[in-house]
């Protein structure tokens, strides 16, 4: 039986189009990140390398660091507006963003303005990314089942490395061919805007029409029994009690989603500088170095969503976590020993395959938050480890690499690996009490009711 046969014509589309979306947004997104080392002297000041290093680490972070306000926002309007609503919301605040972006005068022409100005733009793509990638996964969670449920939210994720390539892929032609960076904003903008109108042909998800039928219910009850005056009162506290929020699931969740910035900083942002001084990089050499590396993670994505359809990923975690582990205990000294950027490239190429992250757990983790309460807790907890793993990655390990050497990573990486793993066997002890972490019994007796 394939692996999506399961699904309606329907669900296929929502899945289709919910990918084709993230995918946008993420090409938008990512457009900037990786053009960075072109764009950041266009719209920052030139200063020495030290101060130009943190000035590169505010406006990466700039992306990310009021990403916890936007998660209440539309947390709130996912939560109590509908998932559709907010995934449309979110593609039309990037086509905006890339409007702005692409015509943006820059430093030599209107100062420090174009800094702030350009930050702020930053501040709105990380926004609307944010509610659209979590949108986008959690919708899936809610219309399908596992075990196609994994594969098909995981591949929101694919979709996002897609874009990622598809963005630096759109760096290497705009430098390599000397073409004007603004273009490829204005194509950004465009398909932001094809994915906003694609994206109204959506349905709301059952799980959250069911949770709102549920509340109508109580409200009406309420009403019905005189309590009319007290009964959005007595709903709400109804609701409360019944979508009360796991701690520890919460911290889980938050030590889990805390590897991805670790791992895509240390790919693609920490080699950077010494491809520059060592290899004599330039800025156009470095993106297309880094181009690779996005096929790299690519077919990792792919492969690790296609194995959790046989096994389960959270096992898949756990291996990846441990060998994380070994690989950031020898880092520093792979570090001393880089002859060529070819072996750097290795070591780039190990990082992103060994990443960590919730990729391919995605829809389990999800399935442990309830429905009423769950964009908001799961894109807060989401963008919050963005804001926290990209601030101490990208500012720490300048001043860990000042006093320490490479040796500073262990600082950083070694408490972030065995945080991940902690709460990966935090989630693994709910699934086995729950009866789903027996992955490949459920599949049998799955065949055994189709035959």
């Amino acid at each position: 039986m394939s692996m999506f046969s399961a699904l309606s014509r329907e669900q296929k589309e929502a899945v289709g189009l919910l990918q084709i979306g993230t995918f946008l947004e993420y090409f938008d997104l990512m457009l900037y990140v990786h053009l960075a080392v072109l764009l950041d002297e266009l719209f920052f000041p030139k200063t020495d390398p030290h101060t130009a290093g943190l000035i590169s680490a505010f406006a990466f972070c700039s992306t990310f660091v009021v990403r916890p306000f936007g998660a209440l926002i539309f947390g709130y309007i996912g939560d109590h507006i509908g998932r559709k609503n907010t995934v449309v919301i979110t593609t039309t605040m990037m086509a905006i963003s890339c409007v702005f972006m692409a015509n943006l005068p820059t430093y030599a022409e209107i100062g420090i303005s174009a800094a702030w100005i350009v930050t702020a733009c930053r501040i709105s793509q990380g926004l609307s990314s944010l509610g659209e990638i979590m949108g986008a996964e959690i919708y899936v969670s809610e219309i399908t089942k596992p075990p196609v449920s994994y594969v098909a939210v995981s591949f929101i994720s694919v979709a996002s490395a897609i874009g990622a390539m598809a963005a630096l892929g759109t760096a290497v032609i705009v430098t390599s061919f000397h073409f004007n960076w603004r273009i490829a904003f204005w194509v950004g903008a465009l398909i932001a805007i094809v994915g906003s109108v694609a994206r109204t042909r959506l349905r709301e998800t059952p799980e959250f029409i069911d949770m709102k039928e549920k509340l109508k219910k109580a409200l009406a009850d309420a009403k019905s029994e005189g309590l009319e005056k007290h009964a959005e009162l007595l709903t709400s506290m109804k609701a409360l009690n019944y979508e009360k929020i796991n701690k520890k699931n919460s911290l889980a969740y938050f030590m889990v989603y805390c590897g991805w910035p670790l791992t895509f900083y240390l790919a693609y942002m920490y080699f950077n500088p010494l491809l520059k001084s060592k290899f004599g990089y330039s800025a156009e050499d470095i993106i297309f170095h880094n181009f690779w590396l996005s096929l790299i993670q690519l077919t990792n994505c792919i492969v690790w969503s296609l194995m959790s359809y046989k096994i389960h990923p959270l096992k898949i975690l756990k291996w990846r976590g441990s060998a994380a582990l070994i690989l950031m205990l020898i880092l520093p000294l792979l570090m001393g020993h880089l002859d060529t950027s070819y072996q750097m490239f290795l070591v780039q190429s190990l990082i992103m395959i060994l990443m960590l992250g919730g990729v391919p757990a995605d829809a389990v983790f999800i399935k442990h938050f309830p429905v009423y309460r769950r964009f908001t807790t799961t894109s807060f907890l989401y963008a919050l480890t963005r804001a926290v793993m990209y601030i101490i990655t990208s500012f720490g390990l300048v001043y860990l690499g000042d006093f320490f050497g490479v040796y500073g990573l262990w600082v950083i990486t070694l408490p972030a690996v065995l945080a991940f793993l902690w709460g990966v066997n935090h989630f693994t002890g709910l699934e086995i009490k729950n009866g789903s972490y027996d992955y490949r019994s459920q599949l049998k007796q799955k065949s055994k009711r189709v035959v």
